[in-house]
């Protein structure tokens, strides 16, 4: 028999998908099972269903980077607490306002003690993009413009801003001691990504994005990401920073050249071929990189 509290969980999962765009819907695999996989020094990251997740449990507190759906979320949390002896999280970072980063806030109401997202993202989550307010979640309870830091234990947490890329709202955040960061969806592992242009998303500033995010940081910092395409990686190093801005550079270059030599709108998004360079993307004739295309055109077209 399903509880009251299973039909309640299920029903917001519901009511955030019919929320999303296909886009977002597309990057979600079936439900999986929990799994915390540690990285070092006390931080690792967490995987099920919807954008990777961030963590950190050490002798002097809990942080947490997104928080999936709300089932995710339920399931994330009861495994931190066999982590934390039942610690309450002192800290709960949004990458980004998108449900899959967002969506299971909702489960930390009364666990977490503070909420931590860009001013922008903040705004994206109680009035999406063309979206309706939802009707019940746990907003950031802080928010920043530029940066924001704060000690957990004997880590130090900055979560900065770049500039308008996935989204105008999106927060790269550094566990500084252990040089890991979470990257959040400023970075697809090897797939085509969602450009949010609704909520001031710019793929040639996202390109700047991750260049200074690489700046930033050094060679041997560990990179957690958003998302990655089947059977690749959640984790990395800067060089798959600089296959994803190559890949922005391709795909523009790639429209810019049919652009000028005439082609309309829909001649090239029919077109079907992989970007040359970037085969592992997928051709772009599936959904997820027919969008990448159709912003890449749009943004160009716009002058």
């Amino acid at each position: 028999m399903t509880t009251r509290r299973e039909f309640l969980s299920a029903s917001a999962t519901a009511a955030l998908l019919a929320a999303i765009g296909r886009p977002l819907r597309a990057l979600l695999p079936a439900m999986q099972e929990p799994v915390f996989t540690p990285i070092r020094r006390n931080v690792g990251f967490f995987t099920m269903r919807g954008g990777t997740m961030g963590y950190l449990v050490n002798s002097g507190g809990v942080a947490v980077v997104d928080s999936q759906f709300p089932p995710q979320a339920a399931a994330f949390i009861e495994g931190l607490k066999q982590r934390s002896d039942g610690r309450p999280v002192d800290v709960l970072l949004n990458t980004h306002h998108h449900p899959d980063h967002t969506g299971g806030n909702i489960a930390f109401r009364g666990v977490a003690q503070s909420v931590v997202a860009h001013a922008k993202a903040d705004e994206h989550m109680r009035r999406p993009p063309g979206g309706e307010p939802p009707e019940d979640q746990l907003f950031p309870t802080m928010t920043f413009t530029e940066s924001w830091s704060a000690d957990i234990g004997d880590e130090r947490i900055v979560a900065r801003y770049y500039g308008r890329a996935h989204t105008s709202g999106d927060a790269v955040i550094t566990f500084e001691r252990a040089n890991v960061v979470h990257m959040g969806d400023l970075l697809f592992n090897q797939r085509h990504p969602v450009v949010d242009r609704a909520a001031g998303a710019l793929i040639r500033n996202w390109m700047n994005v991750l260049d200074q995010a690489a700046a930033a940081h050094d060679a041997d910092t560990i990179y957690i990401f958003g998302h990655a395409n089947t059977d690749l990686p959640v984790t990395g190093d800067h060089t798959e920073l600089t296959r994803f801005r190559n890949y922005f550079g391709a795909l523009l270059e790639f429209v810019e050249t049919h652009v000028r030599a005439g082609r309309s709108r829909d001649e090239i998004l029919a077109m079907r071929e992989p970007l040359a360079g970037f085969e592992s993307y997928a051709p772009f004739g599936r959904p997820g990189a027919r969008d990448a295309l159709t912003c890449a055109y749009e943004e160009i077209t716009a002058g």
